[in-house]
């Protein structure tokens, strides 16, 4: 059977501004397709926009709003499926958790592979294999742990 490999869409040029997204994009997804090791499929990960989130999740999970990724298992042995990742949502939440782009899309295509690799966070025993999982897929990439406590980094007003 042929190696692995990773079809990257670009349809959002924003993602292009930076070229070392890209490359950690995809070493990040090569690291999840090997860890751990359930065969050799491809799978494509789309770069878009929010207006295209928003619409594949009302298409799909019938929520209307944009969301920072997407998952959708592919039925054919070897193909695990497709991932979308919304730049406007990942570059707000990264802003907000005090992380880079790049690194906020990473985590996000590993957490994406994972989903089509049959790991599902809303199951309790499930969510602690896919997040450790995800932090040491993350750490190989010389990333921090995205779960680990931030510092609050905004001003906040007192509460009376």
């Amino acid at each position: 059977m042929k190696a692995s490999t990773v079809t990257i869409v670009v349809e959002d040029e924003r993602w292009r501004k930076d070229p070392a997204t890209l490359k950690l994009i995809r070493r990040a997804a090569r690291l999840a397709l090997d860890h751990p090791p359930r065969g050799k499929r491809s799978l494509t990960i789309l770069l878009s926009d929010d207006r295209r989130l928003r619409h594949l999740n009302r298409l799909f999970r019938h929520k209307d709003k944009p969301t920072n990724v997407l998952s959708f298992v592919s039925g054919d042995p070897r193909y695990w499926g497709d991932v979308a990742i919304a730049f406007g949502v990942v570059e707000r939440e990264a802003r907000a958790q005090a992380k880079t782009v790049p690194a906020h899309a990473a985590h996000l295509a590993v957490h994406g592979i994972l989903h089509l690799k049959g790991y599902d966070h809303a199951k309790t025993p499930d969510q602690t294999a896919m997040e450790s999982l995800e932090t040491l897929i993350l750490s190989r990439l010389g990333l921090s742990d995205p779960y680990a406590p931030r510092p609050y980094t905004r001003t906040a007003k007192a509460v009376n």
